[in-house]
This record gives structure tokens, C-alpha cells and sequence, in this order.
């Protein structure tokens, strides 16, 4: 056995079963103290809205928090973005012209403020809509020569990012700093967010069975051997996961 680097969204991913994510936790807290496996939550919630979700369930202390959809990076106890991957974001992001393009569409709500972020600019999109607002969007976003992405998920949340922040680009970004290969780092998650961890294709992969459609669908039209999709349902999954791929015996 040895050490990995462990990545996992939090909301119905991490997060959704009590009885399996306390048997999840045994095992992490197990393997990082006989290896030093590195235990890294990777999530779309702001560092308030995560400290709310600590209160509320059993998570253990994790090694590095990758908040605010890969935007931010926090080591240890730290209570300041890593300086090195915000300087990476900056280049060609221009916050507050999106916002004012944002403006202008009807059917997009902006989030609270405590989601919103230096590099993150978040709202709420009803299915019905979002196709074709996405499509303007994503089109007026490049005709006035801004790098930014689109990430919408769970059929609600829409986020706009640099073009080189996401939560796959965080894990990439961590992976060179621990010297980890591919096929000692393993990502989880369930919904669109954690879609660019799956697309950057430089870790093991494991969708718990509660998925979204939208990383389902996304899953079925592009195989791989490196990626599971578990039957249980959240921590559930990833235990099934992590024994598929060698990880936990």
C-alpha cells in the first residue's frame, strides 16, 4: 500500500450518508496515518458555507480545501487563497465586465454574496432557460474577448470562471506539487461541477451512483477504464470506488 492523493466533492458526493461516510472516514484517517495519503475536499461552496457544513456533519480535517468551483485554494488552516494559484487566474479575467454582461440576461439570478468570489461570479439559471442562455452567454462572453468558462450544474447553479480555473485544473495544480502520478491521485463527485475533474483525464475517477444526469450522460458518451460509476450512493460509492481501483482492500 501506499500513499494517494484523494479528492472529493462534498454535497451528495462526500456528503449524503451518514452511516457509510463514517466508515468512508475510518479508513482515510487509517491510510493517511500508516502512508500519508492526502485527503482533499473539492468543492463549489465558499469557505463560510463550507465551515457550515463541518458543523453539521462528521467531516475529518482535511489537508487542502479547493473551494469556490477550483477558484481557491487553501492549505492546512490556512485562511488565505494560495498565492501561487491566484496569480495563475489572473491573466485576461475581468470580474466585474462579466457581471455586467450577466446583467443584461433576465433569467439569471445572481447568488448570494457570500458565493461570489475574485474569481467566481455565480448565479442561479432554471433548466428550461438554460440552454439558450448559456449559448448567448457563452457568445457574447467571446465576442467582447473575455477568457472565461461556463459551469452549470444540478440543473440550477451557473458559475462563470477563468478560463484556467476549475476543479480539474486545481487537482492538476495540486498533483505537480505533491509529485503525485496519475494513477496514485483518484477524484469523486456526482454533478456538472466535477466535470472538469473527469475531463482532465490525469487521475483515477469515481461517480457515485447518485449522479446527476448531466455527469452521467457526459459519462456514458465517453469511456473510460479509468473512471467508475458506483451503484452506492455517496461515501457509499466511493468505498465501492476506492476497493474497485486498488486504493483500500
Amino acid at each position: 500500500m501506499a500513499r494517494f492523493l484523494f479528492v472529493t466533492d462534498l454535497d451528495n458526493t462526500l456528503v449524503g450518508d451518514d452511516e457509510a461516510l463514517e466508515r468512508l472516514n475510518h479508513q482515510l484517517l487509517q491510510h493517511r496515518e500508516e502512508h500519508g495519503t492526502v485527503i482533499v475536499y473539492a468543492t463549489g461552496r465558499s469557505l463560510p458555507l463550507f465551515e457550515e457544513l463541518r458543523s453539521e456533519k462528521p467531516l475529518i480535517k482535511p489537508d487542502l480545501l479547493v473551494l469556490a468551483v477550483g477558484t481557491e485554494i487553501y492549505r492546512q488552516d490556512g485562511d488565505t487563497p494560495d498565492p501561487t494559484w491566484t496569480s495563475q487566474l489572473n491573466q485576461r479575467w475581468d470580474r466585474e465586465k462579466i457581471r455586467a454582461i450577466a446583467a443584461q440576461f433576465n433569467d439569471l439570478t445572481p447568488q448570494p454574496q457570500t458565493e461570489q468570489g475574485d474569481f467566481k461570479a455565480s448565479y442561479f439559471l432554471e433548466e428550461a432557460a438554460s440552454k439558450e442562455v448559456l449559448a448567448c452567454l457563452e457568445a457574447e462572453l467571446k465576442d467582447q474577448g473575455l477568457d472565461a468558462q461556463l459551469v452549470y450544474s444540478s440543473g440550477h447553479d451557473l458559475d462563470i470562471l477563468p478560463k484556467q480555473a476549475n476543479k480539474g485544473a486545481a487537482v492538476g495544480f495540486l498533483q505537480q506539487g505533491f509529485q503525485m502520478p496519475r494513477e496514485r491521485t483518484v477524484v469523486c463527485g456526482d454533478s456538472g461541477n466535477d466535470l472538469s475533474m473527469f475531463q482532465a483525464n490525469h487521475s483515477r475517477g469515481i461517480i457515485v451512483g447518485n449522479a446527476q444526469p448531466e455527469l452521467l450522460n457526459w459519462h456514458h458518451e465517453n469511456p473510460s477504464g479509468d473512471r467508475y460509476l458506483a451503484q452506492s450512493h455517496c461515501a457509499g460509492g466511493i468505498l465501492e470506488g476506492l476497493k474497485h481501483f486498488g486504493f483500500f482492500s
